[in-house]
């Protein structure tokens, strides 16, 4: 082995451990580990950038644009409160969890569809007594099992792709490791739904005290001619919000206090709620309301520019004493006050009728610009938007939905590679106005797309030196006499590499491995790359080994006993399906 394969060993080495055991960003250490070997004349500047034109990592860029505009439409949210349902019991929650946070991320970027659900199943926890622990883990697992279904499901299956494309293969098709991903998926939902309750502990999670949150009464009414008209509050999913509640309804001159869950909504209807600022963006993201106040249709900016704010007023406002209406808040300060917040006391006339006080906490639906524009002006003590807090566009909805079934079945009946149609997806996304491009820039994220291509660069290094050679030799003097035992040996060693690196890094550093193993044995290579897919996205045991599981950690109270207890055994399961499965569809 010469010191060209010895140092890129030490490199991929250093890396590994730097991703393990530092904080670094993940990004950071793998471009020194690129520049190490670009600088050592190991790689040449071609062979090093490479990596970040490969088709794997362009399909991904594109995929982020086209999540962003079903997310921008509200066609997400939508979808998510038809397939959830209002289930009665735990083991309904779970059920109703698991086949739909599947499904969608067999199509939709995992992160992007456990951030979308995480509230829903908050709610299902308050409104079932039941500690969120028992279901914010097996929503970021479903996520990682849905991703496995399809080409598109998770971003390491495009790296593995693009790698498989490189060696000469025409690649895979949407649906050819579908049933492979399937009966993993089988395996480990079956799993969740038999041992989940007592593997999980019962922990309440972090959540933000009542005593903490400002309150404000929120006025919406049923568009005449929208989706709710007809529809129960429970089928509205307006019966358990997450950030606020019903307190009344206004039907011409009825006033209904505390309705039932089994009412039934009328055109016009006007709704009274309760609840933290969020409550407002939650409401704006229900298809079917918008708020009482009439002005919000004069306020001439586009939905994606709106944020909702939160201003205190000083005592040098210049309405101090006169009602919202009185002052004409939209024409001084193109905004629309939606509530009113008075020192936590619930004010009546929901507010928006009293007379104006230093003091007062005014929620506000503005342009982006708002909050830069007042925050130090001497009408206002304090200004602060909320992050995320744009109203959906409804009327794009199906639209974009429209628009990923299109790419979807382009892809699947082989009329243009995958890649073609992400990229004329998020192009009509853009084009029929269901995100603007400043969006679709901000959507995609560049560092994971750093560490991809850089990634690809450790193992272009691999190949080319003969260390990942080496590493295929070595295995064999362990005993691993055939293909099989090589698949297996491949799938625990990428498990074990992405719980503690990225799963985009363990496939991309594996994958010269495996193809040396294959070639050793003089069998194809496409079985050795699934398995690489498959056991990159197997990463159960750790908080740190997929984004989805950072995610759920905090909200879910969990410790990193937790998700060993509960993935050692889902590794174990997802790992024996995976190999079996493989075998029989790809047979050596």
């Amino acid at each position: 082995m010469g010191w060209e394969a010895m140092l890129t060993l030490a490199v991929v080495v250093g890396v590994l451990l730097a991703l393990a055991l530092t904080t670094i960003a993940a990004d950071l250490i793998l471009m020194a580990g690129l520049m190490t070997l670009l600088v050592s004349g190991v790689l040449t500047p071609e062979e090093a950038f490479a990596g970040f034109s490969n088709t794997g990592l362009m399909t991904i860029a594109a995929l982020y644009v086209v999540a962003a505009g079903l997310r921008e439409t509200g066609a997400i949210q939508g979808l998510a409160r038809w397939v959830l349902g209002q289930p009665h019991t735990v083991r309904a929650a779970q059920w109703r969890l698991l086949l739909p946070t599947a499904f969608l991320s067999a199509f939709l970027n995992n992160t992007t569809v456990v951030a979308m659900f995480m509230p829903a199943v908050q709610d299902w926890c308050q409104r079932l007594k039941l500690p969120p622990s028992k279901l914010l883990l097996p929503l970021s697992y479903a996520a990682i099992l849905g991703g496995t279904c399809t080409l598109i499901g998770t971003s390491t299956n495009l790296v593995v792709n693009g790698l498989l494309q490189k060696t000469g293969h025409a690649g895979l098709g949407m649906f050819d490791i579908t049933l492979v991903g399937f009966a993993v998926f089988c395996a480990g939902a079956g799993f969740i739904l038999l041992c989940g309750n007592r593997l999980l502990p019962s922990n309440a999670g972090v959540l933000e005290s009542p005593e903490q949150i400002r309150e404000y009464h929120v006025e919406m009414v049923v568009q005449e001619k929208g989706n709710l008209v007809g529809k129960t509050l429970a089928a509205a999913g307006l019966s358990q919000l997450g950030y606020g509640y019903l307190v009344e309804i206004e039907r011409g001159n009825e006033l209904i206090q505390s309705p039932d869950v089994d009412f039934i909504l009328q055109a016009n209807d006007l709704l009274a709620f309760v609840g933290a600022p969020r409550c407002a963006h939650e409401l704006r993201s229900i298809e079917g309301l918008q708020p009482a106040n009439e002005d919000i249709h004069n306020l001439g900016i586009v939905h994606y520019r709106r944020r909702l704010v939160e201003a205190v007023l000083s005592s040098e406002f210049p309405f101090l004493g006169m009602t919202i209406q009185e002052c004409d808040f939209l024409a001084n300060y193109q905004a629309v006050v939606l509530s009113v917040s008075r020192g936590g006391t619930h004010l009546p006339d929901k507010g928006l009728n009293m007379r104006l006080q230093a003091g007062d906490t005014l929620l506000l639906e503005a342009g982006k610009e708002f909050a830069n524009q007042y925050r130090f002006r001497k009408d206002f003590l304090l200004v602060s938007a909320l992050d995320n807090s744009s109203p959906p566009n409804f009327a794009k909805a199906k639209l974009a939905l429209g628009i990923l079934v299109g790419m979807v079945l382009l892809s699947a009946f082989e009329i243009i590679p995958i890649l073609e149609a992400a990229w004329v997806a998020a192009g009509v996304m853009l084009l029929t106005h269901c995100l603007n491009a400043g969006l679709a820039r901000r959507s995609i994220d560049f560092t994971v797309l750093t560490v991809i291509g850089a990634s690809f660069a450790l193992g272009e290094a691999m190949t080319k030196t003969g260390a990942a050679q080496w590493i295929a030799e070595s295995v064999m003097g362990m005993g691993v006499n055939s293909p099989l035992m090589a698949i297996v040996v491949v799938y625990v060693m990428t498990s074990l590499f992405t719980e503690v690196i990225t799963n985009n890094a363990a496939a991309a550093l594996m994958f010269p491995v495996a193809i040396s193993l294959a070639k050793q044995f003089g069998v194809d290579i496409v079985p050795f790359a699934i398995t690489i897919m498959f056991a990159a996205s197997a990463s159960f045991m750790t908080p740190i080994g997929y984004q989805t599981n950072l995610m759920v950690y905090s909200p879910g109270g969990y410790r990193a006993l937790d998700y060993l207890r509960m993935g050692t055994p889902m590794n174990i399961i997802a790992g024996a399906t995976a190999i079996v499965m493989i075998a029989v569809v790809w047979p050596f």
